[in-house]
């Protein structure tokens, strides 16, 4: 994936090597805590909550396997689970049996649920816009799709070679 000449893997990090990892931390970490703090205000959800609504929203029939869920939300499964438990209480999911693989469960948007998400995604893109796009300007945008596009490419293409192996 690499453009770049790579120094050896023991070597330090050059001063542009070093800002632009530092920087993807610092700016991942500051924007999630702030559209953290405002779905919390706004909808009392955490933006794990609310990521959880919206893939489950988006997916066919409302539903996905508690594994994909944690995949998606980058959770442990544990963490998941509790997750999904406390949406469960909240009315805004219910956990299922797969109907084929009795040992799969499913978490499915219930109607609440889709309400939920409807109202927390306006905010949340709001927030992405405020904390995080409107620092952007046309070009850095198109430069970051690209790049998070090609890191997404080569993902995707080495998981199919793992598949295959």
């Amino acid at each position: 994936m690499s453009t770049a000449a790579t120094p050896a893997s023991s070597e330090p990090l050059s001063p542009v090597e070093l800002d632009a990892w530092r920087g993807m931390l610092q700016v991942h970490a500051k924007v999630m805590r702030a559209l953290d703090a405002q779905m919390q205000a706004e909808h009392g959800l955490s933006v794990s909550a609310y990521e959880v609504l919206m893939f489950l929203g988006d997916a066919p029939g409302r539903r996905l396997r508690m594994a994909e869920i944690a995949d998606r939300v980058l959770l442990s499964r544990s963490g998941c689970t509790r997750l999904v438990d406390r949406l469960a209480q909240l009315g805004y999911v219910t956990r299922c049996a797969a109907e084929t693989d009795g040992r799969g469960l499913y978490a499915q948007l219930t109607d609440a649920g889709a309400e939920k998400l409807a109202e927390a995604r306006r905010t949340h893109l709001r927030g992405i816009r405020e904390v995080f796009l409107e620092r952007l300007t046309v070009t850095d945008q198109l430069a970051l799709a690209d790049v998070w596009r090609r890191w997404r490419q080569a993902d995707e293409a080495g998981e199919a070679g793992e598949a295959g192996a």
